[in-house]
Order: structure tokens, then C-alpha cells, then sequence
């Protein structure tokens, strides 16, 4: 049933944000007073946001356990669901992080009913598509209820449906994360192998050489397995790694010829081979999307990467839309990586190098790529720009340094690019204009929204600022953590203001930057709109509740 906006019987008197306007208003950590989110609206967030770093007013570990106990009730309220939620978040890509998917999925594995256990079992190999997934996903559950028969079906099949090639992949590449190696993973869970070609590879695993390779004479040296003579039949590229793990810093040339004819990746190199540029020339030929701008710091750092090289057109190339989405790359991937990348050294560690301009560039074009392609919803925005205290606190999916005020700042070029050019106002307990357009770089948004003054929340003034200066909305787009306390009035009574005293049937959607569990946003009203911010599904959500008529209903007594 569609919903029309909220209007009243009559006129209703302004509260103070500290005090309740309404009996279903619940209390923010701030300590003023908002809506609670749904169950399942706050696990969306969860799914997308995580709760890495925490919030201004909430610790990590608060959060991590209010987010704990709602996850169980969306479970136990039915697990299926839960496990459909899981799984369609992680496969389309439309969160920065895969672990709170992993953690969501344990307790599904630990808690569920019957049915919803056997779904999760179903859902392991796609939500836990390489190893460190699956090692994180042991972790967890063994933190809960253990690893009962479950949990051992779900890791036999895991490993037993692998195709034979991709798993020797997996095995040279993750060789140990997460506490864990493929060796322990067999001992413990013992797979079946399905072919002769999963069981070599189980036998590798589980009786690993020590660091042998064939020499030119055909004699295997420095064995301990008694059954080496099968080795000779290990993929390809198993016996590359193992020639490779020998390598040294004058074997060069071997290194590259291997790493080209086997494709092998970067983890399979000995650490100091990897301050050659010949070295990371021949990985950059086939290294996946992800893995190139997760180390274009290093690749700039040894040579490769300069403002006339070769490799820096190449960079530049594949940074399109069709790797990006073949690559599950968020947003957030490619903003973190252009901050880093454009401040010259890591977060952690010594690493420093000079930035290539194009690179910058074209780390810049990629973040709009990676959302797709954006429908302009054609109407008069207002974007509401949190930038109070909170808002410069924590991390956003525990990215380093991508704190919320940076990511609504990034929101807003993709904002910038409507046909119709909206009005940006920052806001704390005073509103103030900015000037944005398309032709802008991210950066200097960002630097921008910095700039501005800090202090405390009243997300009721982007609709009073509008009605003040006689603005026309359409809709208001609120970029938040939730956390307003400071306002002479609520947010929904600033929007049913609006909407009488212009005549307006203006919309609001809420953008959450954090997972908290309340919103701004009066849930009886269908005018509003709640969505969770990072999400790549959230742009096309916006317009497709812009553009979508609102229908007549009866008013909410």
C-alpha cells in the first residue's frame, strides 16, 4: 500500500530535538530524539557499513554488539531470509567489505533453524569466494558454536566443488591467513577428493616439500614426502611456485618467465623480488583490477608507474567500468585508494612515493565508474551535508582515513552531475552554502567540506534554510550519522513545514553513513526514504523514489 506524506489535522507545535515530539521516537546516543530503523534496514546497514572504527558517541565494541543482537533477531525471525540478504550483498558488490557478510553468515551457520543452516551451507562458496573468506568464516564460527556437522559439510563442499585449477590457485596464493593453512583446514574438515587432480593437491597440501623444485637433471632434492614421484603431475603452476619460491634476487629472469607463461601472482613471489620493476611489469600483465590499485603505491615506488611510462597508460586503461564491475570494485575501493595514492605514502608501514598525475586522474574518473551508469533523477535537489563532530569521527567499513564527512563528500559529485545543478548546504547548528559542480575534483570537495566549522547536529536545517530563502525542492537529500540533538525542532516537522507553507510536496531521503540503528526520517511517512550510504544501489534507489508518483491516501490519523 503507498503512503502519503504526513500531514496532520492541524498545526502542530515545534519540540526541541532533547525533548519526544512524537511516542515513537526513541532516544539517540547524542540524546536527542529520532526514529528507530526496522530490524532489517539496520542489518542492511550492518551488511554495508560494518562497524569498524565506531562512531563519535558509541564505541566499536557498542556498536559491534548492538549490531550482534539485531543480526540473531533477524535470524531467529527467519533465517532464510537472513542468508538471501547475506548473500545477494556480497555477490553484487554493493558493500566496501565482505567481512560483516562472513560474520552474518556464521551466525546463520551457528543459530539458524535447520533450513536456514543447510541455505547457509548452499551460500558458503559464494560468499566465501577465496580462502581468507573461508579462514575468516572458521573463525567465527568456532568463536560461537564450534564446528559441528555443519560447519564440516559446508567446508568438504567448499573445497570439493572448486574446480581443480582454481584451487591450486587458491592454494599457492593463500597459503595462510587468518590463523589458518589449506594443511589445517584438511586435517581438521577432511574433504573428499572428487578427482585424481583434488586429490594430488590434497597430498601437496598435506605433505608440503621442503621448498623443492625439479632440477635439469630430473632428480628431486630435499624431500621429505616419500611419494614425490607424483609431483611431476601437479598443475603447472604448483610446480612454477615451487621453482619460483627458490628464486633469488640474481634469478631474475627466471622469475619473470615464470610468473608470464603461469600468470602466477604477486604472493607466490619471494618478498625480494618484489623491488624490481621488470619484476612487477610481468605481474601487471595479468594482474586483476583489485590487486592493481591495491599496489600502485609499490608499482610508482620501484619505477614502473611515471608520467611517460607505458605501464601508466596501461593503469589508466583498465581502470573502466566493465573491469570495475567484473572485479566487484566499490566506490570506496577506488576513493581510499586515490587518497592514498594521492598523499604520496600508506597509512601504515614506510612506503612513500611521488603521485603519477594520470594515475590521479584516473582514479578519480573510476569512482563514478564504479557505480554504474547513474540515472539524473531531473529534479530540484537540496543536499544536506552532515559536517558536525560525529561526522568526523571513525571510519567508514573501516577504510583508514575515510572518515563520513569524506564520504559525503564524495557523494557529492556524484549529486553534481544532475541535470539540474542542486544547492549544497553544509550544516552543524548553522547552515552554510557550498559551491560544487562537476568540473570539480574529489579531492578538493573533500578539502573543501573539511574546512567547514565543527560542531553540534540540527538536521532540521537544510529544510528551514530552504523555506527561509524561498527555495524550491523537490526532495532533500541528508547525508548524516542520525546523531541531531541541537535543533528548535525535528527534522519531519521542518519537511511538513516546508511542504504547507510552499505548497511543495517535497520527499526526504535519509543517507545513513554509519550503522546505527535510527533515522531522521518518520517511518509513517511515504515521503520519506531511508537508504544506507556506499551503497552502490542507493543512486538508481534515489531516483527511482524521486521519479515515482506519489498516490493519494488516506491521511495517517
Amino acid at each position: 500500500m503507498t503512503r502519503t506524506p504526513y500531514a496532520g489535522h492541524g498545526p502542530r507545535v515545534t519540540r526541541p530535538q532533547m525533548e519526544q515530539a512524537r511516542p515513537d521516537q526513541v532516544l539517540n546516543k547524542a540524546g536527542g530524539y529520532v526514529f528507530q530503523i526496522g530490524p532489517w534496514d539496520r542489518f542492511l546497514r550492518f551488511l554495508i557499513l560494518g562497524t569498524e572504527g565506531g562512531t563519535y558517541y558509541a564505541a566499536e565494541q557498542e556498536i559491534t554488539r548492538d549490531n550482534y543482537h539485531n543480526v540473531l533477531a533477524c535470524i531467529k525471525s527467519d533465517g532464510k531470509r537472513a542468508v538471501q540478504l547475506v548473500e545477494e550483498i556480497s555477490t553484487s558488490g554493493r558493500a566496501p567489505k565482505n567481512t560483516p557478510a562472513i560474520f552474518a553468515l556464521a551466525l546463520c551457520l551457528s543459530y539458524g533453524n535447520v533450513p536456514a543452516k543447510w541455505a547457509a551451507v548452499r551460500a558458503v562458496p559464494k560468499v566465501c569466494r577465496i580462502p581468507t573468506h573461508l579462514f575468516q568464516l572458521l573463525n567465527y564460527c568456532k568463536e560461537h558454536r564450534g564446528h559441528g556437522l555443519v560447519m564440516r559439510t559446508a567446508i568438504q563442499t567448499w573445497y570439493q566443488n572448486a574446480p581443480a585449477e582454481q584451487l591450486a590457485l587458491h592454494m599457492i596464493k593463500y597459503r595462510q591467513r587468518e590463523g589458518w593453512t589449506h594443511a589445517d583446514v584438511l586435517r581438521e574438515f577432511k574433504p573428499r577428493p572428487p578427482t585424481d587432480e583434488h586429490d594430488l593437491l590434497f597430498h601437496y597440501i598435506a605433505h608440503p616439500p621442503d621448498e623443492v623444485y625439479p632440477h635439469n637433471d630430473g632428480v628431486h632434492r630435499g624431500c621429505r614426502d616419500p611419494e614425490w614421484e607424483r609431483k611431476a603431475s601437479l598443475p603447472p603452476n604448483v610446480q612454477a611456485f615451487m621453482e619460483l619460491r627458490s628464486a633469488s634476487v640474481a634469478d631474475t629472469g627466471r622469475a619473470i618467465r615464470l610468473i608470464t607463461e603461469h600468470r602466477l601472482p604477486r604472493e607466490c613471489l619471494p618478498t625480494e623480488l618484489l623491488n624490481d620493476a621488470k619484476v612487477w611489469e610481468a605481474l601487471l600483465a595479468d594482474m586483476p583490477v583489485t590487486a592493481m590499485i591495491r599496489n600502485l603505491g609499490k608499482m610508482t615506488d620501484v619505477g614502473l608507474l611515471s608520467r611517460t611510462s607505458g605501464a601508466t597508460q596501461t593503469v589508466v586503461e583498465r581502470l573502466n567500468s566493465e573491469r570495475l564491475r567484473r572485479g566487484r570494485v566499490h566506490p570506496i575501493q577506488v576513493l581510499s585508494a586515490m587518497a592514498t595514492y594521492a598523499q604520496g605514502h600508506g597509512f601504515r608501514g614506510k612506503l612513500s612515493w611521488t603521485p603519477v598525475p594520470q594515475i590521479i586522474d584516473a582514479l578519480d574518473a573510476a569512482f563514478y565508474e564504479s557505480f554504474g551508469n547513474l540515472t539524473p533523477t531531473g529534479k530540484r535537489l537540496v543536499i544536506g551535508l552532515d559536517v558536525s563532530s560525529s561526522m568526523t569521527w571513525g571510519e567508514i567499513a573501516g577504510v583508514p582515513g575515510l572518515t563520513p564527512v569524506m564520504g559525503e563528500a564524495a557523494m557529492c559529485m556524484i549529486h553534481a552531475r544532475e541535470t539540474i545543478p542542486p544547492h549544497y548546504l553544509a550544516f552543524t547548528t548553522t547552515p552554510s552554502m557550498m559551491q560544487i559542480t562537476a568540473r570539480q575534483r574529489l579531492d578538493d570537495v573533500q578539502r573543501l567540506l573539511q574546512s567547514r566549522q565543527f560542531g553540534g547536529t540540527d538536521c532540521a536545517l537544510p529544510m528551514q534554510w530552504a523555506l527561509a530563502n524561498k527555495i524550491e525542492a523537490d526532495a532533500f537529500i541528508v547525508y548524516t550519522d542520525n546523531e541531531t540533538w541541537a535543533g528548535r525542532g525535528h527534522p519531519f516537522q521542518a519537511l511538513q513545514q516546508y511542504r504547507q507553507k510552499t505548497g511543495i510536496n517535497a520527499r526526504l531521503i535519509v543517507v545513513a553513513m554509519t550503522a546505527t540503528e535510527c533515522s531522521i526520517a518518520d517511518p509513517d511517512d511515504g515521503g520519506m526514504l531511508d537508504v544506507v550510504g556506499f551503497d552502490t544501489a542507493a543512486p538508481d534507489l534515489m531516483a527511482e523514489f524521486l521519479g515515482a508518483r506519489l498516490e493519494a491516501e488516506p491521511q495517517r490519523p
